[in-house]
């Protein structure tokens, strides 16, 4: 029903909106006589977006980035001077809903190209409605899964679990850790993280001694960290990207485990710090550059549009984005930045086409580069390690 209440005030927003361009077409007509493309339809793109559920943590900052610079696109003439609209949909951090939304996106709102989801497990969930409409789908989901199982429409901006998790081992083998325990939750982005992990362990020095999951929503980890605590592991790694997260960290410092807790980059956020508390210090965690913009090169031209973007964002939300804000600025733009490089009247198969075309696009989780066989883009080259110190982030050294 919130979801309804939202998206209902949303329409009303867009339908005003639309109303205003409308007037201010007919003024410009009178005055020149000419129909321009100010006065067409605008582009609908679907965004399929957890704003509640155990995901709602990343699904804010995504949508607060979408309204954001959906409006600083049109105020800036739009598509070639035709205006976008991007309709935002709640999942509820459920595959079945994000199915339910799409389909609604797809048919009802006729969309000609979909942002989202948020988790891996709605992703892959929305894939049929893509396959069987045809428009292409940017995922802002970070499961290796999703462009591994290669699907010709289907396209992510996170750096993969395939990217994070060799990055992750390199760190754990120069800190000389051999034994390694996984805590991970039972969703698509933490199962796709432990089957990465198992594959990827192999060649070198570390060894799994220790295997735990929790459910999404799960309020205690005790049990499964005990366990681990007897399995003579030297660092615990947790994957997921959830809430669950700061009471994994609680839980271990309650239980006095005495080994590093390292994270995924699903838990490249505030919330987790915040959730955590006391016991989220020295958490460490491999995520992109925009949490410290330094990271990206001060001289670069990935830092002078990171900072203008943390710069735009924080004045308006009052706080710094996170990397899933980022996920979500990087999705909206391939997609646009495609779009202008279309004639009027483009299909959805042509736009298909030109986002596989994107080479070189600077956006904030790295420099994209997507091609006939890679659909993520991006390298290790675009991930730094971080350390919670003092309620912050510093860079690991």
């Amino acid at each position: 029903m919130a979801t309804t209440r939202w998206r209902f005030g949303l329409v009303v927003t867009l339908v005003a909106a639309m109303a205003i361009v409308s007037l201010s077409a007919c003024a410009a007509d009178d005055d020149s006589g000419d129909d321009g493309a100010a006065s067409a339809e605008p582009y609908r793109i679907g965004a399929v977006l957890s704003l509640s559920g155990t995901y709602a943590g990343l699904g804010e900052p995504e949508k607060n980035t979408i309204e954001m610079e959906v409006e600083r696109i049109n105020e800036a003439g739009g598509v070639n001077g035709r205006s976008i609209v991007v309709l935002i949909e709640d999942d509820a951090t459920d595959a079945e809903t994000a199915v339910a939304v799409t389909t609604r996106l797809i048919e009802q709102d006729e969309v000609i190209a979909l942002i989202g989801a948020t988790g891996t497990g709605g992703t892959m969930a929305m894939r049929q409605e893509v396959d069987r409409a045809g428009i292409p789908q940017v995922s802002i989901a970070g499961g290796t899964v999703i462009t591994a199982d290669f699907d010709p429409l289907v396209f992510q901006t996170p750096w993969s679990n395939s990217l994070v998790v060799p990055f992750t081992f390199r760190y754990l083998e120069e800190q000389g850790i051999s034994k390694i325990a996984v805590i991970a939750d039972s969703g698509g982005f933490g199962a796709d993280g432990v089957a990465v992990i198992k594959d990827q362990i192999t060649g070198t020095s570390l060894e799994l001694v220790a295997e735990e999951s929790f459910n999404p929503g799960d309020t205690d980890m005790t049990a499964q960290l005990t366990k681990i605590k007897g399995s003579g592991a030297e660092a615990v790694l947790l994957w997921n990207a959830g809430r669950e997260a700061a009471t994994v960290a609680k839980n271990m410092a309650t239980l006095d485990l005495g080994v590093p807790l390292i994270g995924s980059h699903g838990n490249a956020r505030v919330e987790f710090i915040e959730g955590a508390a006391d016991a989220a210090e020295d958490f460490v965690f491999a995520a992109g550059k925009v949490l410290i913009p330094e990271a990206y090169g001060t001289d670069s031209e990935e830092y002078e549009v990171a900072t203008d973007f943390i710069e735009r964002y924080t004045e308006r939300f009052g706080k710094a984005p996170d990397t899933f804000a980022g996920h979500a600025y990087d999705a909206l733009y391939i997609i646009v930045e495609a779009m202008k490089r279309l004639d009027e009247g483009f299909t959805a198969e042509e736009l298909r086409d030109e986002i596989e075309k994107t080479s070189g696009f600077v956006g904030i989780g790295g420099v994209f580069t997507f091609s006939p066989t890679d659909h993520n883009g991006l390298s290790d080259d675009d991930l730094v390690m971080y350390r919670v110190s003092d309620g912050g982030w510093v860079l690991e050294e």
